[in-house]
């Protein structure tokens, strides 16, 4: 009876167990079955807003990029022609500086041996035609003093009067 009696109370736990078991079972469906419906709702969400937009966007990257390909190779070679434009105008620019400072050095050699010939110009012309003019002034004015003297005395001799001392001196 022993046997019978643990039989029964072993019966009476595995049912229990099995009861339990299945009502776990059964709240896991449900709890499952509303996950499902929430994720059937992204989902549809997710179809219906993030699948236009990525198809969106995948037609207008197959759009844009012949376009943007063309772009990047004309700022490649606008880069280029630029590039080589400004090393030509650099080559100029050098080329006119150089030829300025090689002008300015000439005008200034210029000027500098016109200034030389100025000064030589200057010093032969003294030594040439000053020096001897102002001899000839002096001469002439000595032989002015000299008539006046002469004349002068011959005429105060005649009227009788005196000469001051202060006249006889130019």
């Amino acid at each position: 009876m022993e046997n019978a009696n643990l039989l029964t109370i072993f019966i009476v736990i595995t049912s229990v167990a099995v009861v339990i078991q299945a009502g776990i079972l059964i709240s896991m469906y449900l709890a499952l079955r509303k996950t499902g419906v929430r994720v059937e709702a992204v989902v549809d969400e997710f179809r219906t807003k993030v699948l236009p937009a990525a198809e969106t966007a995948q037609s207008m990257l197959v759009e844009l990029r012949p376009k943007i390909e063309t772009a990047v190779t004309n700022v490649s070679e606008l880069s280029t022609i630029t590039r080589a434009q400004v090393e030509r105008v650099d080559a100029l620019v050098t080329d006119v500086v150089d030829r300025t400072r090689l002008h300015v050095i000439r005008a200034d050699e210029m000027v500098n041996r016109t200034l030389d010939k100025v000064e030589a110009t200057s010093d032969m012309v003294q030594k040439t035609v000053v020096f001897p003019v102002r001899q000839i002034s002096g001469i002439f004015h000595g032989v002015r003093a000299g008539l006046e003297f002469l004349v002068g005395s011959k005429r105060r001799t005649r009227k009788g009067s005196s000469v001051p001392q202060d006249e006889m001196f130019i």
